[in-house]
């Protein structure tokens, strides 16, 4: 091990880049005041068997808007999606579709497509059969015209006769949107659409769904609790809590920002602090921690005397092999576990009993040799920027 100066060891995990990002940078409806939502949720209450699943749910979502509704099962992300679909009826409040009040609207008469989490085939009937069932109204020459130009969509060209037991699970989906948006609805709704595919499958379809939502110009809105899933497709993201929206934002603003601890805790990894405000100012706190004895410092602005949390994430976290000058933000531990990843390392430092944190830095070298081994004694920094205090 060179025990050498200090070596940062830790860099910024760079956000997933948009393959259409030059084009999407630029949205941002939600910021115009004098732009109407297409979907515009009012005060929306749903409650099976007196306990309330939706509780009171303002949200806007724009023409062309990829939004997700992100959160854990039980939230009320789905049913928020249900009921926009007409699967079920709010019990309190309204819901606005291109300004008409749709709540009592029966699905039928909505221009809203739902594709399902279990992609909801017709096994006896071919891919092509699948996609033109939503057709209605079309003559067949119309009807054969619009499953062509859908297969060609999704890239299964020549695979109309097939079934869909003869296809790979990543077909299916294909199949399943394809028919999904065959009938040009004003808004997909994607329930966990990607759960059934492998890992690689999986990070693939995100980037080809993003396209795919681009070129048809077609507001999306997926329901997911896969948190990368969302930060990678989504234009904007609701974090749901216990029926309610606690949190929206663009992905890099959910992350880099979040709005409490449990946004915070439940969007990637990240270390908590606890401790006691001694100072704010000026958009900064200062919290003082056994951990630190210079002190937490982050951005923020809680009461003083307040106790709050300081959240920085393991990418902004610096290692170091020799200890840093004294000051604030200086944590002091033992590596206690290491996961190598490929393209990220994870280091777990124990800087109290009981007590770890964890530093991960990018592995843009292709050397095989650890700079830092099990049972070291090492040291973390971060910059002040670099944590966010946070109330409950």
């Amino acid at each position: 091990m060179d025990a050498g100066a200090d070596r940062a060891l830790t860099s910024q995990r760079q956000a997933p880049q948009r393959q259409v990002g030059a084009i999407r940078s630029s949205f941002a409806p939600w910021e115009d005041p004098g732009a109407q939502p297409l979907v515009r949720f009012d005060g929306v209450v749903k409650r099976f068997d007196g306990e309330t699943a939706v509780d009171r749910v303002d949200l806007a979502i724009y023409e062309r808007e990829f939004f997700a509704l992100l959160g854990p099962s039980g939230c009320g992300k789905t049913t928020l999606m249900r009921m926009l679909a007409g699967f079920e009826t709010p019990d309190e409040g309204r819901i606005f579709l291109d300004g008409k009040d749709v709540a009592a609207l029966p699905p039928h008469q909505r221009p809203v497509h739902m594709m399902f989490q279990s992609y909801a085939l017709f096994p006896h009937l071919s891919v092509a059969q699948n996609i033109a069932f939503g057709l209605k109204g079309l003559d067949r020459a119309a009807r054969s015209a619009r499953v062509e130009e859908m297969l060609a969509l999704v890239k299964l060209e020549g695979l109309g006769g097939r079934r869909p037991s003869q296809l790979s699970g990543g077909q299916r989906q294909r199949v399943a949107l394809a028919r999904a948006i065959a009938p040009k609805p004003r808004i997909l709704l994607l329930d966990e659409p990607l759960a059934a595919l492998d890992k690689k499958l999986r990070e693939e379809t995100q980037f080809e769904l993003i396209n795919l939502q681009h070129d048809l110009g077609m507001t999306f809105l997926i329901v997911t609790h896969d948190q990368e899933e969302a930060m990678v497709t989504a234009d904007r993201i609701a974090v749901m809590r216990a029926g309610q929206i606690v949190q929206i934002g663009r992905p890099a603003e959910v992350y880099e920002a979040p709005a409490n601890r449990y946004v915070a805790d439940f969007i990637g990894e990240v270390n908590l602090f606890e401790g006691v405000v001694q100072a704010a100012a000026d958009g900064a706190a200062r919290l003082a921690s056994p951990l630190s004895p210079g002190g937490l410092l982050a951005l923020g602005e809680p009461a003083v005397g307040a106790t709050a949390w300081l959240a920085v994430r393991p990418e902004k976290m610096i290692l170091h092999l020799d200890a840093p000058p004294p000051g604030a933000n200086r944590l002091e531990g033992t590596v206690a576990d290491i996961g190598y990843l490929g393209d990220w390392t994870t280091y777990v430092i124990e800087i109290a009993p009981g007590r770890t944190v964890r530093a991960a830095r990018a592995n843009a070298s292709r050397t095989v040799e650890r700079p830092v081994g099990w049972d070291d004694r090492v040291w973390l920094t971060f910059a002040p920027d670099a944590g966010v205090v946070l109330g409950e």
